[in-house]
C-alpha cells in the first residue's frame, strides 16, 4: 500500500476510531494529515536527490504548522499530531505507527546523545519530553509534562520529572 494511503488509513484508525469513508474524509482535513503529507514529500525529495525541496518543505512545516521534524526522522504510518504547534522531533528518532502527539513535545537531544525510538500506539501527553537514546514500548502512555530519560516498558503509564511508572495502561481506562 502506498505510504500516503497507509497514512490516511492508520490516521483514521487513531483519530476517528474507524476506517470508513466518512472517517477518511474527516482525517484528510486534519493538520496532522497535512504534516504527514509534507513529510512524505520531503522523504521522496531526499530519495530522488532533488536539491532544496526538502529544505523548502521543512520551512513550510515550521511556518504553517509550527512543527519541526528533522530530515532523518522516521515516522511510521498514521502518526497523529493532535496539536502540531511546538512539536520538535530531531535527529534520527524513530516513531512507530499510530503514535499520538498531543502538542508542544520534544523528541531527541543533541546528536552525540542518541535518539529515541517510540514504538507503535504510544500516546505522548502535552508538553512531554522524550530525551536521549531511550525506547518507549508499544501502547505506553507518557503523561503531560513528563520528561522521559530512560526506557519505558510496553503498556506502561509514566509521569513526572524524571518520568516514573505509575501503572499499566489498564489502570487508565
Amino acid at each position: 500500500m502506498p505510504s500516503l494511503l497507509r497514512d490516511i488509513v492508520e490516521l483514521s484508525r487513531v483519530a476517528q476510531g474507524a476506517t470508513d469513508a466518512k472517517s477518511f474524509a474527516k482525517s484528510l482535513a486534519l493538520d496532522g494529515f497535512s504534516v504527514l503529507a509534507l513529510t512524505r514529500a520531503r522523504e521522496q525529495a531526499r530519495r530522488f536527490h532533488i536539491p532544496g525541496v526538502n529544505h523548502v518543505l521543512r520551512l513550510a512545516q515550521m511556518t504553517v504548522f509550527g512543527i519541526e521534524i528533522g530530515k532523518d526522522v522516521e515516522l511510521g504510518p498514521g502518526v497523529y499530531f493532535v496539536h502540531t504547534l511546538g512539536v520538535v522531533i530531531g535527529g534520527d528518532a524513530k516513531v512507530g505507527a499510530r503514535v499520538s502527539f498531543m502538542g508542544n513535545n520534544t523528541v531527541g537531544t543533541a546528536k552525540d546523545n542518541g535518539y529515541p525510538i517510540i514504538e507503535e500506539d504510544v500516546v505522548v501527553g502535552c508538553g512531554a519530553r522524550i530525551l536521549g537514546p531511550v525506547r518507549v514500548g508499544a501502547r505506553a502512555k507518557i503523561g503531560a509534562n513528563a520528561v522521559v530519560l530512560s526506557d519505558v516498558p510496553p503498556d506502561t503509564v509514566v509521569v513526572g520529572i524524571p518520568a516514573k511508572p505509575v501503572g499499566g495502561v489498564e489502570a487508565t481506562r
